[in-house]
């Protein structure tokens, strides 16, 4: 009785809500590898050859940037650990320049229409890609549909388990069945072993989009830990950010005497491994302190990345607050956020990912063919002539 309420429930889940997973499915596929396809991109619209020339200044990339864009007031600095690497110059949302670090050139980062399709699938990741108020709703479909697939994700680990715990039962639903030939057989087997290998990693995927989806879920992190969740902040709808102070504003004589912006990034970069540091610019003119984002990771890894700030002054160690510094509710949450994407372990990660994804896509057809075959098929098959 109890197999049978959880397999009905399971089924009519699934029909409902089949096609916003398929959309999450399929869209999450393409999205496997986004930062790799765009780094690469836009590096090949920027190439850069070094040819033994010096490096320039960060202070005279700056100045050479606003000569050639005068309008353009970069927040942040990043340095990427590679001799043929742009400087990326970031104005929060009002976009960003790659410099040239031998010749001071600048230019904004390519694959804009690359960038847009990435943009456009994650709108429809999340919110088939609604703009306006309608975008509250179609969150709210997402996140039920998700809440409703991590159903589906668990109760099939239940389901799969045969009636009869023997090998032979264990077997045919571990692994392909060459003997499925029909079009039923077939979509059973493959529902059955696609779904028990991909669940594990499929299960978290899922259970982090419902933390991104729903506050209650974000708070269970920090509670899980003992930890009370903090206030929710602005995300996006929120206050935009300040934008930095003018140049001729912080460590050019009218402010405090500051050590200047290569000698503040030697002595970020000694202070262990990384592959980008990123300089948030002071937006106040007086401000003796300076913060870093080191990065040692590829970008979403958050057990590589952590914050330092420097005494400007004299380049001393004001705070480091590596990823071990944080509580273990914050570590956790951090964590939630890639494991979702699988970029937290890195490439391999993201391939487990997005190959679940792709099972889930292939659970989808198939479960919602075995669903036709039960459900509306019966009700076409031809009834004997009565007298």
């Amino acid at each position: 009785m109890f197999r049978s309420t959880i397999f009905w429930i399971h089924l009519v889940c699934g029909v409902v809500t089949g096609a916003v997973v398929l959309m999450m499915s399929v869209t999450g596929v393409l999205l496997t590898y986004e930062r790799q396809i765009l780094a690469y991109a836009e590096r090949q619209g920027f190439p850069i050859e070094a040819d033994g020339a010096p490096r320039m200044s960060l202070e005279a990339i700056l100045a050479a940037a606003k000569q050639q864009r005068p309008e353009f007031s970069p927040a942040t600095i990043m340095v990427r650990n590679e001799p043929n690497a742009p400087v990326t110059l970031a104005a929060g949302r009002n976009g960003s320049l790659f410099a040239n670090p031998y010749t001071g050139a600048v230019a904004e980062p390519g694959a804009a229409g690359l960038h847009q399709f990435f943009d456009d699938v994650t709108g429809w990741h999340r919110w088939f890609n609604v703009e306006g108020e309608g975008r509250t709703t179609a969150r709210a479909i997402t996140g039920a549909s998700n809440l409703a697939f991590l159903f589906l994700v668990l109760s099939g680990m239940y389901l799969w388990l045969p009636r009869v715990w023997k090998w032979a039962a264990f077997k045919a639903h571990l692994f392909f069945n060459a003997k499925a030939t029909t079009s039923k057989a077939r979509d059973f087997n493959w529902h059955h072993v696609f779904g028990i290998w991909s669940a594990i990693p499929l299960a978290v995927v899922v259970a982090t989009a419902t933390v991104f989806s729903y506050p209650w879920a974000s708070n269970l992190v920090y509670r899980a830990f003992g930890e009370e969740p903090p206030a929710r902040g602005g995300g996006r709808g929120g206050p935009p950010q300040a934008a930095a102070a003018p140049l001729t504003e912080w460590g050019n004589g009218t402010g405090p005497t500051v050590l200047g912006l290569d000698e503040l990034f030697e002595r970020a970069a000694a202070h262990g491994d990384w592959r980008t540091l990123t300089l948030t610019l002071p937006t106040d003119a007086a401000a003796t302190t300076v913060r870093f984002a080191i990065d040692a990771g590829n970008g979403g890894q958050p057990q590589l990345r952590h914050t330092l700030t420097l005494d400007a002054t004299n380049g001393a160690v004001a705070t480091y607050a590596p990823f071990s510094s944080q509580t273990p509710g914050q570590q956790a949450r951090s964590w939630v956020r890639f494991l979702h994407t699988g970029e937290a372990l890195g490439i391999v990660g993201q391939t487990i990912a997005g190959l679940v994804s792709f099972t889930s896509v292939l659970m989808v057809w198939t479960g919602i063919a075995l669903a036709w075959r039960r459900l509306v098929s019966p009700l076409f098959r031809r009834q004997p002539a009565t007298r």
